[in-house]
């Protein structure tokens, strides 16, 4: 079995068709039509990814794409909705990967596959990140970042940003190279929305704009890891 996964969808047909192609690659599948469900299952059950619509009769798929990120879900995003407007939002919501109907089951599958081995190694190579004098510490085997000592709470678009940059201190990424490095394929527009998960990402570190010393800005290129790597000093 290679995970447990959620559908989230309210159309039956399309509820059994992701069902059926994602157990054929080996997966556990609970589906429901229900968001409400959706978030029980979420609660009471070890859930790998979500595939979600966000049309939904009941809850709207906003509160479970945000729910799913609390709990540090991988969400793919399967709905109707394909304005750039409404893929950026859901992104900026902390979704994995935003896919829109019409859609082809097969590259639904293989999404789901790269959104969970995103979120089972991160984006660096060592397993334990420790930077800044043992300052932050991030754990890609236990999928876990403290910073001196307090855990910090992320979603996975902002632990996959810090392991990005944490794997790299010093180097400078653009916005454009942050969000392929974070969603695995070009998404025109996504870059934007970098901003606003870098804000998100400092205000849980504790920094904000005019105090960052670990998510560093720099002016006109985009952002870098301000701490260096304990094992390169």
């Amino acid at each position: 079995m290679i995970g447990n996964a959620l559908v989230v969808e309210d159309e039956r047909g399309v509820r059994d068709l992701v069902r059926r192609y994602l157990e054929r690659e080996g997966f556990s599948v609970v589906a429901t039509e229900s968001g409400a469900e959706a978030l029980r299952c979420l609660a009471e059950q070890p859930i790998d990814v979500v595939v979600l619509d966000l049309g939904l009769p009941d809850v709207d798929g906003d509160e479970v794409l945000i729910g799913a990120g609390k709990d540090d879900v991988p969400v793919v995003v399967l709905t109707a909705r394909g304005k750039v407007s409404d893929r950026i939002h859901g992104l900026e919501l902390g979704a994995a990967d935003y896919i829109a109907k019409p859609f082809s089951p097969r590259e639904l599958v293989l999404r789901v596959k790269a959104v969970l081995h995103r979120s089972a190694n991160g984006t660096g190579h060592d397993s334990r990140l420790c930077l800044g004098d043992g300052r932050l510490l991030i754990d890609q085997v236990r999928h876990e970042a403290t910073l001196d000592g307090r855990l910090v709470p992320l979603t996975p678009t902002e632990w996959s940003l810090l392991t990005a940059l944490g794997a790299s201190p010093g180097r400078v990424f653009t916005r454009y190279e942050l969000a392929n490095r974070l969603r695995g394929y070009e998404f025109s527009g996504y870059e934007r929305t970098i901003d606003s998960h870098v804000k998100n990402l400092r205000h849980k570190l504790g920094e904000d704009a005019d105090s960052a010393t670990i998510v560093q800005t720099v002016a006109g290129v985009g952002y870098r890891m301000g701490l260096g790597r304990d094992d390169e000093t």
